[in-house]
């Protein structure tokens, strides 16, 4: 395996150079918002050399299929210099939601035209480091230094203008008030006849981007107004991701040992309308026992998934119920590790722990069932964004905060859903106006509308 070339180039923001590529199909942008640890690094990356694109039909294992993609590239030193970037050259990925058929017993219907797995191998990409304003070319293969000065052009391309005005006509929700409301009631009886502990249970709202707003001009304006450390663009023909994720699913960290790290998000409040105000809805969050005990659920349920996949005895969780706060809302985030069991690969990995947890339920099976009767196919809400590195390395986020988007004769149309985890005392309205909180970033960006 050839190392990979890596030149230093002067510091660009990474949405810049986006906006430059972002028509292409296959073009993806892993953009963070420069918090220390889980935002310090973005990437923009174009021009795959595969494609791979799974559907039910396909007949393929979308995992081995996979391990395939990224296998013959594997074997590449792992980046132990922390100045450099973590990822450098490998797969970049977008699971959806119902690729957890593929990996739990769960008959899942499909949403029309949404692959359970997309994936494209990238010998070329930048890399940004937000902390120390560097940015970098990097190349891979054979024609290392040919791939990273094609990298390195990317930096040069014109930037469209940037739209102005009102994104989205409309944003409407698809069902009523009292319809989310009975789902929930629904998921709280079924709680107290012991079938779940908990469902993560979202509704949707629809609309379309304006005339001549594309999905480049959202993952902009969410860039600019609501950073989150694992904000994701991708470009496929037809059709656009765009993410506002707070949520790192799982990372392995290349080299010897292997550490596998997941930090589910349950529990949510409003951000207050002053320091004060804020403060005291924070702590109010630290301290419920409600929103406690529904994290400590999901906890214990990737503790078990990670178990499936790392040495025994190694599974544990350093941190329990730590507040972060984000834009529009604080969250109740936990971690766990492990140390991964040698031999597996991200392939392997995923198979053991998707969908993740923290939007599927407890226990797991019989919640992905229970979502099923009540929400139609998510596609890509819910799934999972993720690159993995030809050293090993992987990192990947849940594609909460998500908008999906599809290109017809007139232009764009999106679907965007926030969901709720449903315990034994959830109150509907309660939970209802959770999700509105969750979606009032990207519904801001769309329409203007801060309601």
């Amino acid at each position: 395996m050839y190392a990979p070339v890596i030149l230093q180039s002067e510091w660009q923001e990474p949405a810049s150079i986006l906006a430059g590529l972002a028509h292409e199909d296959y073009c993806v942008g892993l953009i963070s918002d420069g918090s220390v640890e889980r935002g310090r690094w973005s990437y923009v990356a174009a021009r795959p050399d595969e494609v791979l694109t799974v559907y039910p039909e396909n007949g393929l294992d979308p995992f081995s299929a996979l391990s395939t993609l990224i296998g013959a590239g594997l074997g590449m030193a792992p980046a132990i210099d922390p100045d450099l970037p973590p990822f450098q050259g490998g797969v970049i990925g977008l699971a959806s939601y119902e690729l957890g058929a593929r990996s739990e017993p769960v008959n899942l219907a499909r949403s029309q035209g949404w692959a359970d797995l997309v994936c494209a191998r990238y010998c070329s990409l930048l890399a940004f480091d937000h902390i120390h304003r560097k940015l970098f070319a990097i190349g891979c293969g054979s024609n290392g230094l040919e791939a990273a000065d094609l990298a390195l052009s990317w930096l040069t391309l014109p930037r469209p203008p940037i739209f102005q005005g009102r994104l989205a006509q409309g944003f409407e929700a698809v069902a009523s008030h009292g319809v989310y409301e009975a789902n929930v009631a629904t998921v709280v009886k079924k709680i107290e006849a012991g079938e779940i502990f908990q469902a993560n249970i979202a509704q949707s709202w629809r609309g379309r981007l304006d005339s001549g707003a594309t999905p480049a001009d959202l993952i902009d304006r969410l860039i600019a107004a609501s950073p989150a450390p694992f904000a994701g663009y991708v470009k496929l023909p037809g059709r656009a991701v765009v993410s506002n994720s707070p949520e790192r699913f799982i990372r392995i960290q290349a080299g010897s040992p292997r550490l596998a790290q997941t930090r589910p998000i349950k529990g949510t409040a409003p951000r207050g309308v002053d320091a004060p105000s804020d403060q005291a809805l924070a702590e109010t969050l630290r301290a419920s026992i409600k929103d406690r005990a529904e994290n400590l659920m999901i906890v214990d349920l990737m503790r078990n998934d990670l178990a499936r996949v790392c040495v025994p005895g190694t599974v544990r969780t350093p941190q329990l119920f730590e507040v972060e706060t984000f834009t529009n809302v604080h969250h109740l985030v936990s971690t766990v590790v492990g140390e991964l069991i040698a031999g597996l690969d991200a392939g392997e990995v995923l198979r053991a722990t998707y969908p993740p947890g923290s939007i599927s339920g407890a226990p797991k099976v019989q919640a992905m069932r229970v979502i099923s009767q009540l929400e139609p196919p998510r596609g890509p809400y819910c799934g999972v964004l993720f690159w993995v590195g030809f050293d090993g390395g992987f990192d990947s986020s849940v594609l909460i905060r998500t908008v999906a988007l599809v290109q017809d004769a007139e232009g764009w149309s999106f679907e965007v859903r926030a969901g709720a985890g449903i315990v034994a005392d959830s109150d509907p309205a309660s939970e209802r106006l959770e999700t509105e909180h969750k979606i009032s970033a990207i519904r801001a960006a769309l329409s203007g509308d801060e309601r």
